[in-house]
């Protein structure tokens, strides 16, 4: 299938949008997160995704309940309580996280093809 031409990237790919929203930066360990490990707090998210700083795991966060993936729920107590979950719309991205997992036996081959490329590319400059 060939790709229109044009610039437009959606046309050319469609599943662009897909990969824009559920692999961005943080994604991914959040989402794994709410639902291996269900309902959270803040705290307990930022203490299970060790190097993310608090700002970035709050944008994060918030980008994810207006995509729909993560649900954010307020308790009005005191103090104050606020919880995250995976929604039911997150939840259905667990084929495709599934899938990924399968695929991620051929890491290894990711990896040998790199030192390969390396190895030919360190012996192209020295070659200059």
């Amino acid at each position: 299938m060939r790709a229109p031409r044009g610039g437009d990237p959606e046309a050319a790919c469609p599943i662009a949008p897909v990969v824009d929203i559920v692999f961005s930066r943080w994604t991914t360990p959040i989402l794994w997160a709410l639902h291996e490990y269900g309902r959270q707090r803040f705290v307990e998210l930022e203490r299970r995704i060790a190097t993310i700083t608090p700002k970035v795991l709050t944008q994060r966060l918030r980008q994810l309940e207006r995509d729909g993936l993560v649900v954010r729920t307020y308790h009005a107590e005191v103090p104050p309580r606020v919880e995250y979950e995976i929604s039911e719309l997150g939840r259905s991205l667990a084929p495709l996280f599934a899938a990924l997992s399968e695929w991620s036996v051929n890491l290894g081959d990711v990896e040998a093809a790199r030192v390969a490329y390396d190895a030919r590319e360190d012996a192209r400059v020295r070659g200059r």
